[in-house]
């Protein structure tokens, strides 16, 4: 299954429609995913907390045991930034997803120096080893989602930590948030890592990604802001009519399903 979900990033366009949860897995298998990603957004709400580290890690491992047990593709993870800055403890959540049944991660750098997240990708190729596992790390750069740096400067610093992630063992990169053609084209051209890229509003059509060179396509959190979203308009219609009209659904963004579960002010 590991040496299946290395493969499927060298053979063509890879598309990930990123679920919650195990039902959401069975789904996207059916409908013919070659493989199943998680969201960690939308693995987080559905526990009852924030985007952002906040996970308890007995939810998401019972959450990727859950998934794993019903599926029969290769199934990667994403574990935001390791859920920690400690690298023992970063150790022990790749250590138990891998255990749960997943084949690959996505580790984050946020607004942390790209140095910490190289330690951390050692840490996962180290413990994946001991396991015996050929684990598919994909290295998620939030220079485009977080604005490191100015634009035009993005390209390159993208570039840059792609190059130290890969020493440090990454299989992929994950440029989340770049939309334009050209700069897509100048990762595809300025790494030999597999381009992973975000289904967000401007993104080239899938014939064009392919021919740029884009190998993974997600769909991050967008799913589960649209569930949200619909869930929301249908309740609300309900409430005042006491009929379920899905004629006028809207989605959430991230923002506001992220903000539903920011603990309040106490005051």
């Amino acid at each position: 299954m590991d040496t299946q979900f290395h493969q499927l990033h060298h053979d063509g366009l890879l598309i990930l429609t990123n679920v919650a949860d195990a039902t959401g897995a069975r789904i996207v298998e059916q409908l013919g995913c070659k493989a199943v990603a998680t969201s960690s957004a939308a693995v987080a709400w559905a526990h009852g907390y924030p985007d952002g580290n906040a996970l308890p890690l007995e939810h998401l491992i019972s959450t990727v045991e859950s998934i794993a047990r019903v599926i029969s593709v290769p199934l990667t993870v994403d574990i935001e930034a390791g859920y920690s800055d400690d690298l023992a403890r970063v150790a022990e959540v790749i250590d138990a997803v891998i255990a749960a049944g997943a084949v690959g991660i996505n580790i984050e750098d946020g607004a942390s120096p790209p140095e910490l997240l190289v330690r951390k990708i050692e840490i996962a190729r180290q413990v994946a080893e001991r396991r015996q596992v050929k684990l598919f790390i994909n290295a998620r750069t939030d220079v485009y989602l977080k604005g490191l740096v100015p634009a035009e400067d993005r390209v390159a610093e993208t570039l840059r930590r792609a190059a130290l992630y890969q020493a440090a063992g990454a299989d992929g990169l994950f440029a989340a948030g770049v939309t334009a053609e050209y700069e897509i084209a100048a990762m595809c051209q300025g790494t030999s890592l597999p381009v992973n890229v975000l289904g967000l509003p401007g993104l080239p059509s899938l014939d064009e990604l392919k021919a740029l060179g884009v190998r993974r396509l997600s769909a991050g959190s967008g799913i589960a802001e649209f569930l949200y979203g619909a869930m929301a308009s249908l309740a609300k219609g309900f409430l005042e009519t006491g009929k379920l009209d899905s004629s006028h659904l809207k989605a959430f963004t991230y923002g506001e399903v992220n903000a539903l579960l920011k603990p309040a002010k106490k005051a």
